[in-house]
């Protein structure tokens, strides 16, 4: 594990099913870093017990860290925060993907929300990692929203991980590398 945390990175993806351990991963990378720090919140306090996750999550960070709540314009916010902090954080990219799909929007809608995202992320100055649910090793969903968000997070996870120079996946709290920065870099 010390090796991934002592290694640099411009752009890392961590992946891994619900409960993985890739938040706790990535915010053990993040916090390698000296501050500020910047967390990139994209879930939504839809109920009373999703509200008091979100209220934990931010005080288990601790004062290190400025929290941005951003559940739609992502791409935005991480060029805004550029240059601004040592690392950028955002958890999570299935979320964020998810409230874009409540709002029901056109494939081509939901291409562009995509790419700006993937465009983002690629042009990032300032150590960005994502964090984001692999959901692509279940059954076909059997409803097309479901299928339409399996099918959305698939692409932008390949499209992001074809970008970055550290891919992790993460099971049972265990980081599997599966793409590292060249050596020197």
């Amino acid at each position: 594990m010390n090796f991934i945390l002592s290694g640099e990175f411009r752009l890392a993806l961590i992946l891994g099913g619900a409960r993985s351990g890739k938040s706790r991963l990535a915010l053990r990378l993040a916090e390698a870093r000296s501050a500020p720090r910047l967390f990139l919140a994209t879930a939504e306090p839809g109920d009373a017990e999703m509200a008091a996750r979100i209220d934990k999550h931010r005080q288990d960070r601790g004062t290190d860290w400025h929290t941005w709540e951003e559940p739609l314009e992502l791409a935005a916010a991480i060029d805004r925060a550029q240059g601004s902090y040592r690392v950028i954080l955002v958890d999570c990219l299935t979320l964020w993907l998810s409230n874009i799909l409540m709002g029901e929007p056109s494939a081509a809608d939901l291409e562009k929300a995509c790419g700006e995202v993937v465009e983002a992320a690629g042009r990032t100055v300032t150590p960005l990692i994502l964090v984001s649910n692999e959901v692509g090793w279940g059954i076909v969903p059997d409803n097309p929203l479901a299928r339409q968000f399996r099918d959305a997070a698939g692409g932008l996870h390949q499209r992001l991980a074809a970008k970055a120079d550290l891919v992790l996946l993460c099971v049972a709290g265990l980081p599997l590398m599966l793409k590292s920065p060249p050596k020197g870099e």
